[in-house]
């Protein structure tokens, strides 16, 4: 089921459900630039035989309000849109899952709406906390000098996008994924054209979005609140994510009080088809739905 959810005066965000109404819901927060869809059906449809699933397109994305310009916004804005979501769906509490900057927006929901989280899973993302990580043999480092995002997806991020059509744009996303999806796994080329068609389909357009790496960013950290966090968390780590590597996903579960962690092997900062069947089972063996 489709729905729009008015979020803010002149913002309205795509949603979709699937499962049961009356399952526990889990509503899923993608990355920066990318819409709902971002979520592959598969991994949907494995989570919604167990829960009512909830995805959405953020502000500038899919089809939802593409404002930035006109009305530019923060972070923290988005944070505040999942709120929104679930608000208009008639939701008091969910779990939640998300990815990338999800995974931040979640960590902000965490400190600052505990009270309608009933958990969280963060996915390939980074602490916003200023807390050290102590490594194995219990010496530290300190967060700002964990390593940085891959040269080769900077170099990537660092080129202008232009304007050469629906097909030349569903090329450059391929070579995106090619390298946001690390060297672990094999990458699967038809998977991803298939997928980006879907995306543009569901968008209307084949414009590549800036508006999230354009906004305001001021005011994320809750280093005090994650460290007191009751809401149970579970961090997945993927070994071969080139955007937030090992130990990011390490720190995070340490700077998040009471985190569990896990692995999915092979994993980088992308969806691949490899990883749908590892992903959904940890997602429903942390939110303790009966898989069996």
């Amino acid at each position: 089921m489709q729905q729009f959810i008015d979020a803010a005066p002149g913002i309205r965000l795509w949603t979709e459900q699937r499962g049961a109404a009356d399952a526990a819901p889990l509503l899923l927060i993608m990355g920066a630039q990318a819409s709902g869809i971002g979520w592959p059906d598969p991994l949907v449809d494995a989570l919604a035989a167990h829960h009512r699933v909830i995805r959405y397109d953020h502000r500038d994305t899919g089809r939802s309000t593409w404002s930035f310009e006109e009305r530019p916004y923060r972070i923290a804005d988005l944070a505040e849109d999942v709120i929104a979501v679930l608000d208009g769906l008639g939701i008091d509490r969910a779990h939640i899952v998300g990815m990338s900057l999800g995974g931040m927006l979640a960590q902000m929901l965490l400190a600052d709406h505990p009270d309608r989280l009933l958990s969280a899973t963060l996915i390939s993302t980074m602490a916003l906390s200023t807390t050290p990580y102590t490594r194995p043999d219990g010496s530290t480092v300190p967060a700002d000098a964990l390593p940085g995002i891959a040269p080769e997806v900077l170099e990537l991020w660092a080129r202008p996008v232009e304007d050469h059509g629906p097909a030349a744009e569903v090329e450059r996303r391929i070579e995106h994924w090619r390298v946001l999806a690390g060297d672990q796994l094999p990458f699967d080329e038809a998977y991803f054209r298939t997928f980006e068609q879907q995306v543009i389909a569901h968008t209307g357009h084949h414009r590549a979005g800036t508006a999230h790496g354009r906004a305001d960013s001021d005011g994320m950290l809750r280093t005090d609140r994650l460290a007191k966090n009751t809401v149970p968390t579970l961090v997945l780590s993927a070994p071969a994510d080139p955007v937030f590597p090992p130990p990011h996903p390490h720190h995070l579960a340490q700077c998040v009080r009471g985190a569990d962690l896990a692995e999915i092997p092979g994993m980088g900062h992308a969806l691949p088809p490899a990883v749908h069947t590892l992903l959904a089972a940890a997602i429903l063996t942390h939110t303790g739905a009966p898989t069996a």
